[in-house]
């Protein structure tokens, strides 16, 4: 989807999702927080991903771990749901309550999940072993796992050498750089898709946000567009999934997805910026 900007069209960038054969918008969007809201609420989960459709963001990653968010954003994508890249995730220590979650996301998005994730490397050995059984029947596109935390990396790669996933979701933000050592070569080396969680720091990095004129000497018009490109300069990332509950700002975060990267000067001084 392209957007108008100065008067020329600008269009939302496509990455390959490592060798998976995927191919992704470099902006998705997170539902963490977001999307955990009650009936009244739907029109907002609705507008929200309406207006990341209309720029151009396709994939949208949610769990159960988010209360409502998966049965929200089903609402939400009933009508969209053949264009939209749906990642979800199991977050169980018990294999039958993650086949009971699967059953519950298959009703939920149409019998077939594209991304299937173990969350935060919960049970990860247990999971896979039927993950791999509903991949080979199509009802799982790519299997991956996640986790936010550094100290879970170590197990993390394990995983990925394992053989048996095909993605991985980390952070990666100004403050959270730790993927940078061993878990973003090893993923390139591998060919594993890369989602980038919390690329605003879970909120802590929109604060206290620099001046226009700081932004504006780097090309750029929000810190919110600043952050975004600070993580997809790395193209190791192939996806952002910002979370957001505003409409004003879901525009702001699809908007930073259709390119102009920044060079390591630029990418150094937004993280100076963020202060570090």
């Amino acid at each position: 989807m392209a957007r108008v900007v100065g008067g020329q069209a600008r269009i939302m960038e496509i990455r390959d999702f490592g060798n998976t054969g995927l191919k992704v918008p470099v902006i998705g969007l997170g539902t963490s927080r977001t999307f955990d809201v009650d009936d009244g609420r739907q029109g907002m989960v609705d507008e929200v991903v309406a207006i990341h459709v209309e720029a151009g963001t396709r994939l949208v990653d949610t769990s159960p771990m988010y209360g409502r968010s998966e049965r929200t954003l089903a609402r939400a994508i009933e009508s969209r749901r053949a264009g939209t890249i749906l990642a979800t995730k199991i977050w169980t220590d018990s294999v039958d309550e993650g086949r009971a979650q699967f059953d519950a996301q298959l009703r939920f998005y149409g019998g077939r999940i594209e991304i299937e994730q173990v969350h935060n490397l919960v049970a990860t050995e247990g999971h896979l072993e039927w993950m791999e059984n509903e991949k080979d029947a199509g009802r799982i596109g790519v299997i991956g796992a996640t986790h936010y935390r550094a100290a879970a990396f170590g197990e993390l790669e394990r995983v990925m050498r394992s053989g048996r996933i095909d993605c991985i979701q980390v952070p990666y933000n100004p403050a959270e750089r730790d993927v940078e050592d061993r878990i973003l070569p090893l993923s390139e080396e591998l060919g594993l898709g890369v989602i980038a969680m919390r690329p605003f720091g879970n909120g802590s990095l929109m604060k206290n946000p620099p001046g226009t004129e700081e932004l504006q000497a780097l090309g750029l018009s929000s810190w919110s567009e600043a952050l975004l490109k600070w993580c997809l300069s790395d193209r190791r990332i192939h996806v952002a999934i910002p979370a957001t509950s505003k409409p004003a700002n879901a525009r702001a975060n699809a908007a930073a997805g259709d390119g102009g990267w920044l060079d390591d000067e630029a990418r150094k001084r937004v993280a100076e910026l963020a202060g570090y």
